[in-house]
């Protein structure tokens, strides 16, 4: 996917899906991820959505990319490790 406004699209595609999500409308968010036209796309999407977000996070709190993926695997071994919270 070498063309900007394809590689834009599976971003915006992923942010819908990750929105959607929160917003608690999960067909929406099913609908979504079976909208993208293969699974390498998909996989790119959250990827770029993914180092987007960490450059965001990185110019806010001035922390290197690379200790905000420590910190972050840090929660996400955390999070692994608790039992599921009632929903």
């Amino acid at each position: 996917m070498d063309h900007p406004t394809a590689a834009a699209e599976v971003v915006q595609r992923a942010a819908g899906v990750i929105a959607a999500r929160h917003r608690g409308d999960l067909d929406g968010a099913e609908a979504l991820l079976a909208s993208f036209p293969s699974e390498q796309a998909r996989t790119l999407g959250f990827y770029l959505l993914a180092d987007l977000a960490l450059g965001f996070l990185r110019v806010q709190t001035g922390q290197s990319t690379e200790d905000l993926v420590q910190e972050l695997s840090l929660h996400v071994a955390t999070a692994a490790n608790q039992p599921p919270t009632p929903g």
